[in-house]
């Protein structure tokens, strides 16, 4: 077994920039694994179009980003209503089919993820309220608040403002790429039902 004195001789003997090389390779190669699955999600995902809804108003416009909620962002639990919720922000699995005009919403809210129809989506969530209920604190409530790490996108400079009264008017909507285990990302934005901003795929 080598100690550290003799490992830390060993890595002192080693070019200073073959050290700084190792470690931007490293840096390079997580940021190529980031986009890669980005691209798969953006690639392969099916589309589903979401409605977007106000959010609180302490949840204003940071940077260059809007602040995005969603009609699936608040649900009632159904089933999962008193059952043990294991954590205090688990994933749940939220099956959606499309209403008459083409938009995405709830059917029912899973623990594990569900077979769907060819027209319905599952995608995944995080629950941010509603899983700390009964009497250990440790059941979903009637109603679950949700993240599906969709609720930040980036746009130009300026052009923030203008997108969030669009929202809170709700004449912006989402399309959203989503794999078949859930993950999902942003693909499109829509403004009255056409499209405004394009995600590149990297």
């Amino acid at each position: 077994m080598i100690s550290a004195a003799t490992l830390a001789q060993r890595l002192g003997r080693i070019p200073k920039v073959l050290l700084f090389g190792a470690a931007a390779l490293i840096q390079l190669s997580l940021l190529a694994v980031m986009v890669i699955d980005r691209i798969e999600i953006l690639r392969d995902g099916k589309e589903v179009t979401l409605q977007t809804r106000p959010v609180d108003p302490r949840d204003l416009l940071r940077g260059d980003y809007v602040a995005l909620g969603y009609d699936i962002s608040q649900l009632p639990a159904g089933a999962l209503k008193d059952q043990p919720s294991h954590g205090q922000h688990p994933v749940v699995f939220v099956k959606l089919a499309p209403n008459q005009d083409g938009v995405y919403e709830a059917v029912s809210v899973h623990t594990d993820p569900v077979p769907v129809q060819e027209a319905e989506a599952l995608i995944r969530g995080h629950v941010i309220y509603g899983a700390s209920c009964g009497p250990q604190r440790d059941s979903f409530c009637d109603s679950l608040r949700l993240r599906y790490d969709i609720e930040n996108y980036f746009v130009p400079q300026g052009e923030g403002k203008a997108l969030e009264q669009l929202r809170n008017q709700r004449k912006l909507m989402v399309v959203a790429a989503v794999l078949p285990s859930g993950r999902a990302a942003i693909k499109r934005l829509l403004v009255d039902g056409t499209p405004a901003y394009e995600e590149p795929w990297f």
